[in-house]
């Protein structure tokens, strides 16, 4: 299992095919959303998830696209290519990225 916590009330789970997102709204009420991805589904749908992810990611973050690039030390074009997902982020990436978001929240830093 990977989780992917994006915020204190939003989180990202990844086991065995099924992506799993829960966000707490201010009445802590929980919204979620499943996506399964088994083995049958495209590589599209894959892609599209991973778009969403991080376009969420860097939104928590509070970062436009460009200063987001310069903070993570990653192409501009790159960035742009996997939020478009003309490219595929490798997933080991996103979980990286998800991580420093994350770390850097609770010091204080962003």
């Amino acid at each position: 299992m990977t989780t992917c916590n994006i915020s204190q009330n939003t989180r990202i789970d990844y086991i065995g095919g099924l992506y799993n997102m829960t966000k707490k709204n201010e009445d802590s009420e929980n919204l979620e959303l499943k996506v399964d991805l088994d083995s049958n589904s495209d590589e599209a749908m894959k892609r599209r998830m991973t778009v969403y992810q991080i376009k969420a990611i860097r939104k928590e973050s509070g970062m436009e696209r460009k200063e987001f690039c310069e903070w993570l030390k990653i192409p501009y074009r790159t960035m742009q290519e996997w939020e478009l997902g003309r490219r595929k982020m490798p997933e080991y990436v996103l979980d990286l990225i998800a991580y420093k978001v994350v770390s850097e929240k609770e010091k204080g830093r962003i």
